[in-house]
């Protein structure tokens, strides 16, 4: 497993931009199939975006599609969230999580993660 602590969280409006960071300790941070999960109070998780460190592949939600932006800096083992145009609606809970795979297939199935971080609040308001 590897440890995750997200960071960056904040209450913005509308419009805004919030950069979340999620720092992996692991000895090798290759071959990992990490993503950004939100819960917003009284719904189920969702998949937000995804990227498997090698090669830095990206997936993303249909709802932040040309709004997030997932990348990563090797060197720091860090994963980054870049959200643009906030909405009231990406208000949620944001967590980090990871797996290590040969792939990121299907990124945005919870169960195929074994690493979670606690999470970091988002909050957008009108």
């Amino acid at each position: 497993q590897v440890h995750l602590v997200e960071s960056g969280g904040a209450s913005v409006q509308a419009g805004g931009s919030l950069r979340l960071s999620c720092a992996a300790s692991t000895y090798t941070y290759s071959s990992l199939c990490m993503a950004w999960f939100r819960q917003a109070p009284g719904k189920e998780r969702e998949g937000v975006a995804a990227l498997y460190t090698v090669g830095g592949s990206t997936f993303y939600a249909d709802s932040v599609q040309g709004r997030f932006t997932i990348s990563q800096d090797i060197a720091k083992k860090t994963m980054y969230l870049q959200m643009n145009s906030l909405k009231p609606e990406d208000t949620a809970m944001y967590y980090c999580a990871a797996v290590r795979s040969s792939s990121c297939y299907r990124p945005f199935l919870e169960f195929k993660y074994n690493s979670w971080g606690r999470g970091t609040q988002v909050t957008v308001s009108s």
